[in-house]
């Protein structure tokens, strides 16, 4: 049983019987082998079918691995979302996130270019951010071709994902494009120190431990606190798209990721205080968190249209 935090919101009761009945691996448990756990999250998901139809997914290679959502076969001039992730930069991939991309696209009315980025151990930093970059460049000059406007490109990405969004934001203002409309982030680590660290250590899916692990993993041997790493500490974080940050109460990246939001030029934050870290993956079990998701893709359709 979870515990009773007095004076915070409770998780959502079916959200926190499916927890309870399915405990989330802790990578940070004595023991786990982090490969292990992803090829064991990739076997569930592969078997999965799919809840929400769209009209067309392809495979394909770009420079990296992706995977192309689109609403309509053939339809043509829709925005485009290129979409990173979660998983500590370790795990996740095209199989985990299929269900979330798919409500992207059918909600958005938009391409989905899902990138399969390469993971740590075995590619630590800066691989994630050099494959991603590099999609979103193939994308910024071949949208017309798999039916999107290149004048209205957007990123978004949850939790280790969210951190590689905003990353290519910055990467996109600073080396000259492509342009960005908008950027989602869901529960993104994005650096910096912060009380949630410490009041949220022990976090139901993320604790501190787990996020401590998978740093370790992926950015082992990086010297300083770059911010192709650590986008929150970047100088500037003037000319970044307006964004959509979704934060929930038990997560040690909540203080962080509302700190970034509150420093954007354009921002809205919203905390889902019922609802916990990666709660994007539970939409298809959980109407809280289907619902919470909705309110998030409905702010990407709005500064896509914008």
């Amino acid at each position: 049983m979870l515990p009773s935090l007095r004076g915070v919101p409770n998780i959502d009761p079916e959200l926190n019987q499916f927890l309870e009945a399915f405990p989330v691996a802790r990578v940070s448990d004595p023991g786990v082998d982090v490969v292990a756990v992803r090829d064991d999250l990739n076997r569930r998901w592969q078997r999965m079918r799919p809840v929400i139809q769209v009209g067309d997914v392809i495979d394909m290679t770009t420079p990296v691995p992706v995977r192309v959502y689109k609403p309509v076969a053939g339809a043509v001039d829709l925005p485009v979302v290129v979409f990173m992730h979660g998983g500590g930069w370790c795990t996740g991939g095209l199989a985990t996130h299929d269900d979330l991309c798919r409500r992207i696209c059918r909600s958005v009315q938009a391409v989905v270019v899902a990138v399969d980025y390469r993971l740590a151990p075995e590619h630590p930093f800066p691989a994630a951010v050099e494959d991603s970059f590099a999609v979103l460049r193939w994308v910024g000059s071949h949208a017309a071709e798999i039916g999107g406007d290149p004048s209205r490109i957007a990123v978004a990405g949850d939790s280790a994902g969210g951190n590689l969004a905003a990353v290519l934001t910055q990467l996109a203002r600073d080396s000259g494009g492509p342009a960005l409309r908008f950027q989602l982030l869901l529960y993104p680590a994005l650096g910096g120190e912060f009380p949630s660290q410490r009041e949220q250590a022990d976090a139901p899916v993320l604790g501190a431990a787990d996020l401590a692990t998978y740093l370790r993993y992926y950015a082992g041997d990086v010297s300083g606190r770059p911010s192709t790493l650590y986008p929150a500490l970047a100088p500037d974080l003037t000319g970044l798209p307006p964004a959509f940050i979704a934060t929930v109460w038990r997560d040690p990246l909540r203080d962080e990721a509302e700190d970034y939001g509150r420093r954007l030029e354009s921002a809205e934050v919203v905390r889902f205080d019922h609802l916990v870290h990666s709660f994007a993956g539970y939409a298809p079990l959980v109407p809280a968190a289907s619902e919470a998701l909705e309110q998030c893709l409905s702010a990407l359709r709005k500064g896509l249209l914008s």
